[in-house]
């Protein structure tokens, strides 16, 4: 019985010296599994040096001959000219605003210019000059937020508790956007202002949206009817009240406590009618400024420049591009070349 206690110790030191040593392998086994990824990252960077190095004549060659090639590009080839405008969609017509410069940038890159010309409401030749037009959301974080505003306003109590501005930044695309830039990329730098109203009507007749406006005049005509038939009913009353002051006023001073009560009810009401009335000068200032906002279809914020900008940077030159597909192309091929000869061996093997 006395021999138990120094029994059960020494089952406890095992247990434990067994535990550590499980914690020390797994770590061990760990910061090896650590190191063989390392090592394989080496491992692979200095095949690829090899593999560098074995080419390097070709590779440079490669590089030399597309920078000579892409300088006479750039000099044999004609300019490409960049225009862009900014247009704000209304009555949900950025979807079709979208298609329709999509089937646009479809034709130039199919160089149907004849399809395009009719499109576009210009002539083949210019047409031709088309090499791409795309378009892309214009907004900063004040638009988002402004955005994010008009969203939780049409939302119940409960749902705008549930959404945060994250989670609305997270959902945002560029359909959502107010602002929409559509740019394109010729070699004409004046066909872009002759394309701009062919681009604007394709959506203002369209029938639909042509409803839309139609039924949203008259919501905007009724609206502003109602709001100009209270400030009069406001203005009547507001009349009525100044009479009411004038003959109180006018009576022998009889119960003075009791006039000026009555007094005091007239001016409040009068203040309040006053405040009223401002609130619907006010509604009437923002019917006018949506009335504005939805006159048209799509509203032209920037027009196309009467001439467009030289596209310019090393990014855009072929220089910098010809080299660039050169060395993929040869990559590839030395690529392959290095496969087939692996796996040439491992046959033999």
């Amino acid at each position: 019985m006395a021999d138990q206690p120094v029994n059960q110790n020494s089952s406890d030191e095992i247990d434990l010296g067994q535990l550590f040593q499980m914690i020390g392998r797994g770590f061990q086994k760990f910061f090896n599994f650590i190191g063989s990824i390392f090592k394989g990252i080496f491992h692979v960077i200095i095949l690829f040096l090899l593999f560098v190095q074995r080419n390097f004549i070709i590779i440079t060659a490669a590089v030399v001959i597309g920078g000579i090639g892409g300088f006479v590009l750039d000099k044999v080839l004609p300019e490409k000219y960049v225009s862009k405008m900014v247009v704000e969609p209304n009555f949900n017509s950025v979807q079709q605003l979208y298609n329709n410069i999509a089937f646009y940038n479809d034709l130039a890159k199919a160089q149907d210019s004849v399809a395009l010309a009719t499109a576009l409401n210009i002539t083949e030749h210019e047409a031709a000059t088309i090499k791409e037009i795309f378009t892309d959301s214009y907004s900063d974080e004040n638009q988002k937020i402004k955005l994010f505003d008009e969203f939780i306003r049409g939302l119940d109590t409960t749902t705008v508790k549930a959404i945060d501005y994250e989670n609305y930044l997270n959902n945002f695309n560029s359909m959502d956007a107010r602002f929409h830039q559509i740019s394109m990329i010729s070699t004409d730098n004046r066909v872009a202002k002759k394309a701009q109203p062919a681009i604007i009507n394709s959506i203002s007749v369209n029938e639909y949206f042509k409803l839309q406006k139609k039924i949203n005049d008259e919501n905007l005509d009724l609206q502003d009817t109602i709001y100009r038939k209270q400030l009069e009913e406001l203005d009547s009353l507001q009349s009525l009240y100044r009479t009411v002051l004038v003959k109180e006023a006018d009576k022998p001073m009889q119960g003075t406590s009791i006039n000026m009560a009555e007094s005091g009810q007239s001016r409040s009401r009068e203040l309040a009618l006053i405040q009223e009335k401002d609130i619907l000068k006010e509604k009437l200032v923002e019917l006018n400024e949506e009335r504005a906002n939805k006159s048209t279809i799509v509203n032209v914020i920037s027009d196309f420049p009467t001439r467009g900008v030289e596209q310019k940077g090393i990014l855009n030159s072929y220089k910098f591009k010809l080299p660039l597909v050169l060395l993929a192309l040869v990559f590839g091929v030395l690529a392959l070349l290095e496969v087939n000869k692996y796996l040439k061996a491992y046959k033999k093997e």
